[in-house]
């Protein structure tokens, strides 16, 4: 991995700590560069399960049509109404970011609302803690929380022997050394 670079500055996720600060709702009309389309047939249901269980907002909605949800500027979400929904969360996932801070209130939000929608949080390899949450549309949505970068981790290993590496450990911004 040798062609990246930090371009931290176009992301709206803050840097990893114990005093991360979420960004508010975004309520900006922008080209979105990608976004999910979920089918539901329980408009109503649905849009108060992610509004008050996932913390997105209603952006807008054209009604009977399509319901525009955001959280953080490009985490857009378009609930659609469908005859039926599948009966199994599908394999894939969909992953949204968020600060740790963030973590167990989410989790509690989503249980509060629906008591066996929620797996985690469990840690990752690569230094996020992870909630995985089942919509009531059974799509399989990832909450996913960076933790603060420890270089002494197993974590930051596990990174390292990819080729990515910390700003200011000696190397230049792809991992080479300088």
């Amino acid at each position: 991995m040798s062609d990246y670079y930090n371009a931290f500055e176009m992301s709206p996720v803050p840097v990893p700590g114990p005093d991360a600060v979420p960004p508010e709702p975004f309520r900006g009309i922008y080209g979105m560069p990608a976004f999910a389309t979920i089918p539901t047939d329980d408009l109503a249901a649905s849009v108060d399960f992610w509004v008050r269980g996932l913390g997105f907002i209603e952006l807008f909605g054209i009604p009977g049509r399509v319901v525009h949800l955001r959280r953080w500027a490009f985490q857009d979400v378009l609930l659609v109404p469908a005859e039926s929904v599948p009966q199994q969360p599908s394999a894939v996932s969909l992953s949204f970011a968020c600060v740790l801070g963030q973590v167990d209130s989410l989790v509690e939000s989503c249980r509060a609302l629906r008591p066996d929608s929620v797996d985690g949080p469990r840690d990752t390899p690569w230094n996020t803690r992870d909630v995985t949450v089942t919509t009531p549309e059974n799509a399989r949505i990832v909450l996913t929380a960076a933790k603060p970068f420890d270089p002494d981790s197993q974590e930051a290993r596990n990174l390292e022997a990819v080729g990515i590496t910390p700003p200011g450990d000696g190397r230049g911004d792809n991992g080479e050394h300088a």
